[in-house]
């Protein structure tokens, strides 16, 4: 490890902080019925400053994309990855309401749409498989398009993010460009995510180099991710830019090491959807009326505005 005791004991408030916070939010989200639950809730959004404008309730119905939809579609079902810190899917206080960027871009799209949506929970890895069964209609959690997921998924793209890699502030790693950096580190990332795709497709940079391989540990559970850090089981996480630089500007003890990968990201659906056509108009819709800019101004994603969505585009190359 390249951390010492004593550095990381500096550092064991903030990141306690950060831990307990994702921990409570994950709790909330499992359905828990513990009355502890409801109050970490609470006090994980005072923590995180989870931003509650309003800038969806505004948006009207337009009739040339909810003619888009296929006949006779009045509500569609949602699943929602949560747990974490905005401006992914989590709580606001009262421990019950959703909140987040996709969120607000979901309900915008409905409005948009003149449909309803039922909300439901999973986890990230589950969403995807339960597409092709029609257990969701759709799903949310910040999916990146690549090219393997659109084999079997199809997309209407609505932000572009992407993969990126934050550290404690007393590491030695600088700005991190190349998978080579990270030969010899533990590596702790989202379980079922594409960034344990990446670090399992490049395994072999290391060795090539001659050099000792990165070892990579998942974790179904935000908590458990930044504890691992916290803890110094890990040297860094590899996680979305968006998230990564929202944990950075929130709490003391990170520093983000910069952007890897970039990649649109997008509503999931079962392939072969007829639904995409009149979200990819809901999406176009929101970004000529302002409400695109306002839901990115909300929650600090002005950068990973998109120009216009699409449906299901080509993975996009560094």
């Amino acid at each position: 490890m390249r951390t010492s005791a004593p550095a990381r004991r500096r550092h064991f408030l903030s990141f306690a902080l950060i831990s307990s916070a994702a921990l409570l939010l994950t709790s909330c989200g499992s359905g828990s019925g513990d009355a502890s639950a409801g109050g970490g809730a609470g006090t994980a959004a005072k923590a995180a400053r989870i931003p509650t404008t309003d800038v969806v309730s505004g948006v009207r119905e337009d009739p040339a994309a909810a003619g888009l939809l296929p006949a006779g579609v009045t509500h569609l079902t949602i699943a929602y990855s949560v747990g974490g810190t905005p401006p992914g899917t989590t709580y606001l206080a009262d421990g019950k309401t959703l909140t987040g960027q996709d969120v607000d871009f979901a309900e915008a799209v409905a409005k948009v749409l003149g449909i309803r949506l039922d909300k439901q929970e999973a986890s990230f890895e589950a969403i995807l498989p339960a597409l092709g069964s029609g257990k969701y209609d759709l799903g949310a959690g910040n999916f990146g398009v690549t090219d393997e997921r659109r084999r079997t998924i199809d997309f209407v793209t609505y932000i572009n993010d992407g993969q990126g890699f934050a550290a404690r502030e007393d590491s030695k790693l600088g700005r991190i460009t190349g998978l080579k950096q990270l030969c010899g580190l533990d590596i702790a990332t989202g379980a079922g995510t594409t960034f344990e795709a990446t670090l399992a497709r490049n395994a072999h940079v290391c060795t090539d180099a001659g050099e000792k391989a990165y070892k990579v540990q998942t974790y179904s559970e935000s908590g458990a991710l930044w504890s691992s850090l916290r803890q110094g089981r890990s040297d860094v996480v590899m996680s979305t830019i968006n998230g990564l630089r929202y944990a950075v500007a929130q709490q003391p003890g990170l520093e983000f090491l910069g952007e890897f990968h970039r990649l649109d990201v997008g509503f999931a659906f079962k392939k072969g959807t007829k639904l995409a056509p009149a979200f990819r108009a809901a999406v176009n819709k929101l970004i000529s009326d302002g409400t695109y800019r306002k839901i990115l101004d909300k929650w600090g994603t002005a950068d990973s505005a998109i120009k216009e969505s699409r449906i299901s585009p080509p993975e996009l190359r560094n």
